[in-house]
């Protein structure tokens, strides 16, 4: 039986490529996706990528997860500082998710420091450009024992 996984982009997130490439790098986000297809392909994982900026259809997404997904990996942007709501809807939905920011956010500036979502993830990866995905696509292979490590 195959895995469902979610990976969800937060805000700001769709200009990948021009935002700040200094901080995001160069990628774009449909050149991340792609390669995430691409990654997950040899596990036959049913992936669905989505992208939002407003806080309202980012839960949504991660409610809808309940029907058909086994994981997600979200990256919530400055959702991250800030979102009493997401905290509550990750809470809820009882799947793994894994936080996920390109940029270090514990070197950039303090208030980008604190989290208020990782307290209900089952992990969170930062700082390692747009490989941090990959990196939250593996960890939930391995939660699924799909992929060895």
């Amino acid at each position: 039986m195959s895995k469902g996984m979610l990976i969800l982009h937060g805000p700001n997130l769709n200009l990948l490529g021009t935002r700040q490439p200094e901080i995001y790098g160069s990628m774009t986000l449909e050149a991340i996706n792609s390669a995430l297809r691409q990654h997950v392909k040899p596990f036959e994982i049913a992936l669905r990528v989505e992208q939002s900026n407003h806080e309202g259809v980012l839960i949504d997404r991660l409610h809808e997860a309940r029907g058909w997904a086994d994981g997600v990996v979200f990256n919530p942007g400055a959702y991250t500082h800030t979102s009493i709501a997401l905290r509550d809807a990750i809470a809820a939905i009882a799947l793994p998710v894994i936080e996920v920011h390109i940029s270090n956010i514990h070197g950039r500036e303090p208030f980008r420091h604190k989290s208020v979502l990782s307290g209900v993830c089952l992990g969170h990866i930062a700082g390692f450009g747009w490989h941090s995905y990959v990196l939250a696509v593996d960890a939930l292979l391995r939660q699924w024992d799909i992929l060895a490590g």
